[in-house]
């Protein structure tokens, strides 16, 4: 069984920054493709970026290009979202996700998820 925990959200300014972690266990970490996805109040959940097994490839949504970067550590089996620039926008939660595949930019393409983390930025 796969457990994926999120921390890191928080309440922060406009132009501020976050970053986020996911702790995972239960699977051979660095087998798998990782992402984050988000959905905020009202709205369908939304792609905000993906990352291969070893890190070698990472995917953004559009709207984070520039301001977010997502890395992993698989010494330490965990994900990581710096969030730069923040956007009242890009207030949601922010769920972590273990991926079916390599690389992917659909989030019916993960197959594990946390609990999610409550970002908010206030303008």
């Amino acid at each position: 069984q796969v457990q994926l925990v999120e921390s890191g959200g928080g309440l922060v300014q406009a132009g501020g920054s976050l970053k986020l972690s996911c702790a995972a266990s239960g699977r051979t970490f660095s087998s798998y493709g990782m992402g984050w996805i988000r959905q905020a109040p009202g709205k369908e959940r939304e792609f905000v970026a993906a990352i291969s097994p070893i890190g070698s490839m990472t995917r953004y949504a559009d709207s984070v290009k520039g301001r977010f970067t997502i890395s992993r550590d698989n010494t330490k089996n965990t994900l990581y979202l710096q969030m730069n620039s923040l956007k009242p926008d890009d207030t949601a939660v922010y769920y972590c996700a273990q991926s079916l595949y390599p690389l992917t930019e659909k989030s019916d393409g993960f197959n594990y998820w946390g609990q999610g983390t409550q970002v908010t930025v206030s303008s």
